[in-house]
């Protein structure tokens, strides 16, 4: 079988050999152990960018490459229209190579795909949508347009729809799926944190505004404004770190906030095994990995309510969400602090729940997928 996978995310190309965003190439991966030939559609690189990247090991059969695009000013709105008929024949093309489409959604890629696929009713199609599937929440018009035309069975034939969270009136060809990091063999014993102070909070993410580092520093300032002993270390890098840094040293937190840059897993992962919090107020995710990570080692997460959040959380019996309100987070972020019980049940739930999900069980979705 010949799977082409359609994306948005790039192949970077370094020293003649192809790399992608690490846990993007960690899900191919799997992909690729199902006894399949895989070919790629998407734009290359050739430099990072600051992405963090992964070799690619396993063969790429074919290779069809798209011309990103934006349409944020008049002038890339008519290249993106001129660019689109060219991306539209690579994709024409990479569906007529593939007896299995997938779909990396949402995105510009993903919408032209989205449209392309209609014209092949007959082939086997999967769509992973790693964005937000909430109906109510406010998106670009082009992600809603995606999700009209991948839950419409008319136009839409043959396909599985991957996305996160249960929603209303989800049309029959949408499943509820997940993603995972860690393997059944990675599952240890692990004891909640005792409330020690200083208490060890931790960001993972991109600095940029969409993941709201800044609020994350500004929790952790006003609680040390209230006399709580507590540190933050952010894991990633983003255009907003420069500000991000000098927000700090005006506001005299060198001491108590720590920019770490991105880092491995196993770095990340010692991360989660030693802090009390994740703090990841988000505007925007899908199915937030880092929070599943941290839950998982027991590292009790205070996240604002999108996506599919306040499920992972049960009512906030695995977590806090957060109301992105600095003097309401932080008086319940104290009164939590002051029940060192109810914490540890938070963090034993948080851990509970996220170990279902392991890379062992997706691995047995993702063939379910392949040879239904």
């Amino acid at each position: 079988m010949k799977l082409v996978v359609i994306s948005s995310a790039p192949l970077v190309l370094k020293q003649n050999n192809y790399f992608a965003y690490s846990p993007f190439v960690k899900e191919l991966m799997i992909w690729a152990k199902q006894d399949i030939e895989i070919g790629m559609l998407c734009p290359i690189w050739k430099e990072d960018k600051g992405l963090l990247i992964s070799p690619i090991l396993f063969p790429i059969s074919k290779l069809f490459i798209s011309i990103e695009f934006n349409n944020t000013t008049l002038f890339n709105a008519i290249k993106s229209f001129l660019v689109s008929f060219v991306n539209f024949y690579h994709l024409i093309k990479a569906m007529i190579w593939a007896d299995h489409i997938h779909l990396r959604c949402p995105g510009n890629i993903g919408l032209l795909g989205c449209v392309v696929q209609i014209f092949f009713p007959k082939k086997i199609k999967t769509a992973k949508y790693a964005g937000n599937w909430d109906p109510c929440s406010k998106q670009p018009w082009s992600y809603k347009l995606q999700r009209w035309i991948l839950q419409n069975t008319f136009l839409t034939r043959n396909m599985t729809v991957m996305v996160y969270g249960e929603w209303p009136s989800m049309s029959s060809n949408c499943r509820s799926f997940f993603t995972a990091t860690y393997r059944e063999s990675d599952k240890k014993q692990t004891i909640p944190r005792a409330l020690t102070f200083p208490i060890q909070c931790l960001f993972v993410g991109s600095l940029t505004s969409g993941k709201n580092p800044l609020y994350a520093i500004q929790l952790v300032e006003n609680l040390l404004k209230k006399g709580i002993s507590i540190q933050l270390k952010l894991y990633g890098e983003g255009t907003d770190r420069a500000s991000l840094e000098s927000y700090c040293e005006q506001a005299a937190l060198q001491s108590a906030v720590e920019f770490c840059g991105n880092q491995e897993a196993h770095q990340i992962q010692k991360a989660y095994e030693s802090s009390h919090f994740l703090v990841l107020p988000s505007q925007s995710e899908g199915w937030p990995k880092a929070v599943a990570e941290a839950m998982f080692w027991g590292c009790v997460p205070l996240v604002t309510p999108v996506s599919c959040v306040p499920s992972m959380l049960n009512n906030q019996t695995r977590g806090l969400l957060l109301d992105v309100q600095l003097e309401q987070d932080t008086q319940r972020i104290i009164d939590l602090l002051q029940h060192p019980l109810d914490y540890k049940f938070k963090a034993e739930a948080a851990m509970e729940w996220s170990r279902q999900y392991t890379l062992d069980q997706f691995e047995i979705e993702i063939a379910k997928l392949v040879h239904p």
